[in-house]
């Protein structure tokens, strides 16, 4: 099992970018790499709620999915939610692959930066059918488009 870590300034206090991380309409938006749609299926952010998603790839030329040939689904619980500072996750894809199997868990922090928010995504456990600089990459386009949403 490995980990990643990536982060973003994003130009917002941490009130607002922490709730775009915890509002199904934003992470549609944002928590999803290049050519990729997100859709979330189930949404209860509080400290053991859980929640459900699918990632499906938009290029024919991609990578097979984990859950079916062009999808990657998860479902995923909340450990810790520490408003405006922290939230922690742990997710399980939907795969009878073994390589892919596991309970990963992602932590997404806020600090103060000049003039906004840095927001940072660290993932332990990945499981070892998942490429860390696949994990890393996809991270960095998806905080890009939170960025984004920012302005």
């Amino acid at each position: 099992m490995s980990s990643t870590r990536v982060s973003q300034f994003v130009k917002a206090p941490r009130p607002e970018v922490y709730r775009a991380c915890i509002d199904p309409a934003a992470i549609v938006r944002w928590r999803v790499p290049d050519n990729m749609t997100a859709k979330v299926h189930s949404f209860d952010a509080r400290v053991g709620g859980s929640h459900r998603m699918s990632l499906t790839y938009c290029d024919p030329a991609r990578p097979a999915g984990k859950t079916t040939d062009d999808t990657d689904s998860f479902t995923g619980r909340f450990v810790a939610l520490v408003p405006n500072e922290k939230i922690v996750e742990a997710i399980n894809f939907e795969t009878d692959d073994p390589g892919v199997q596991g309970e990963m868990t992602i932590t997404t922090s806020f600090r103060d930066a000049e003039g906004g928010t840095e927001v940072a995504m660290s993932f332990e456990n990945i499981p070892p059918g998942i490429r860390p600089e696949d994990n890393a990459e996809g991270t960095r386009q998806s905080l890009k488009k939170l960025a984004a949403l920012f302005g």
